[in-house]
């Protein structure tokens, strides 16, 4: 029997769930460990490997404080009102050195360190 491979939804919501619970600063651990699961199960939704059912992802909606909508804005074949930018956040967060990134930059208190290392990742990005 084949394995099917993840639909373009379930990958979608997956990285919206990264998204949203990495920009709260939660761990996947932490996610698991609020719906009684692994954190591997938390893994296989974030790359879409495993299907968030509906009374699950409404679960993580509520711990995750945002409502179900959240998770399809800017989905393929979705038409709702999406946010500017949010497929550019998710793609971002969906990097795999990102978290390292984003936990870096927060735990920098100067704002003066914070704007040096933006005015560099604009300098680094511009070359070419």
């Amino acid at each position: 029997m084949q394995q099917k491979s993840p639909s373009p939804i379930d990958r979608h919501i997956g990285r919206r769930v990264r998204v949203r619970r990495t920009l709260l600063g939660m761990s996947q651990e932490r996610l698991a460990e609020a719906l009684g699961l692994t954190f591997q199960q938390i893994q296989k939704y974030e790359k879409g490997a495993n299907r968030i059912g509906a009374s699950r992802l409404l679960q993580i909606a509520s711990i995750l404080d945002v409502g179900v909508e959240f998770f399809f804005e800017d989905a393929p074949g979705f038409s709702g009102s999406g946010h500017a930018g949010a497929s550019t956040m998710a793609e971002f967060l969906a990097s795999p050195d990102s978290d390292r990134l984003v936990r870096g930059f927060l735990r920098l208190k100067d704002d003066e360190a914070r704007k040096r290392v933006v005015d560099l990742v604009d300098w680094l990005a511009s070359l070419r």
